[in-house]
């Protein structure tokens, strides 16, 4: 029974062309200050014991724009996140007393899509990469403050900015109601004074009249009283 050999083009090219793909790791937005391979363990705080939770290089990545920063592993077969939260400025790295090649922390982790409070322990290939993975992370941390006080003092200068801001618009628009009301007065007390012009104008015409008449009538009376005498 020969056998035969069958060639697949097509086949041989897709499987080539999925060689070359790489996985997304959504990290082009962060530069890498820190690169070190590591093994990963999570205290499982119900059997009270660390249980590995994979190997893979461990990594600081800090936002271009945000400057935030945060610590993120991946298992090196499986490219699965096994570890993936910021380094806020109250962490605390210790030493673990059985490896000086280990360091654990506390965090509140997101790697499995929710939040949650975990201890992590990492050891490192050596002791120097262990030293240099705590004096990144706490630089790190310390950036962090130095940002959270950078915030506040930019919190309360734009505030000022604001308040000044509105006190000047409020000035502007009292004096835009002040100036307004003073003319609205001005004018009224105008109208008024030429309501009360006319009206005295016209009650002395009137009286003048009364007078003019008066005087005509004691004048017609003398003038009678005379001819009669």
């Amino acid at each position: 029974m020969s056998s035969k050999i069958f060639n697949y083009p097509e086949i041989t090219e897709l499987a080539e062309g999925f060689k070359h793909i790489e996985p997304k790791l959504e990290e082009e937005d962060e530069d890498t200050l820190l690169r070190l391979k590591a093994k990963l363990y999570r205290f499982d705080k119900d059997g009270n014991q660390w249980k590995v939770r994979g190997d893979g290089i461990l990594k600081l990545l800090k936002h271009k724009q945000t400057k935030k920063v945060r610590l993120v592993m991946r298992q090196s077969k499986t490219m699965k996140v096994i570890v993936n939260h910021l380094v806020l400025p109250t962490i605390s790295i210790q030493k673990h007393n059985r490896s000086r090649k280990s360091w654990f922390w506390h965090a509140t982790d997101f790697s499995d899509g929710e939040l949650k409070e975990e201890v992590f322990c990492a050891r490192f290939e050596s002791i120097e990469n262990a030293k240099l993975f705590k004096e990144m992370v706490f630089e790190a941390a310390e950036c962090q403050v130095q940002k959270s006080e950078e915030s506040k003092e930019e919190g309360v200068t734009s505030l000022a900015a604001y308040l000044t801001e509105k006190l000047y618009v409020g000035e502007k628009k009292d004096v835009t109601s002040t100036a307004e009301s003073q003319v609205q007065k001005s004018e009224a007390r105008k109208e008024g004074a030429t309501s009360l012009a006319a009206y005295l104008t016209e009650k002395l015409y009137i009286g003048e009249k009364k007078d003019l008449y008066n005087i005509f009538e004691f004048s017609n009376c003398c003038i009678s009283s005379q001819a009669e005498i």
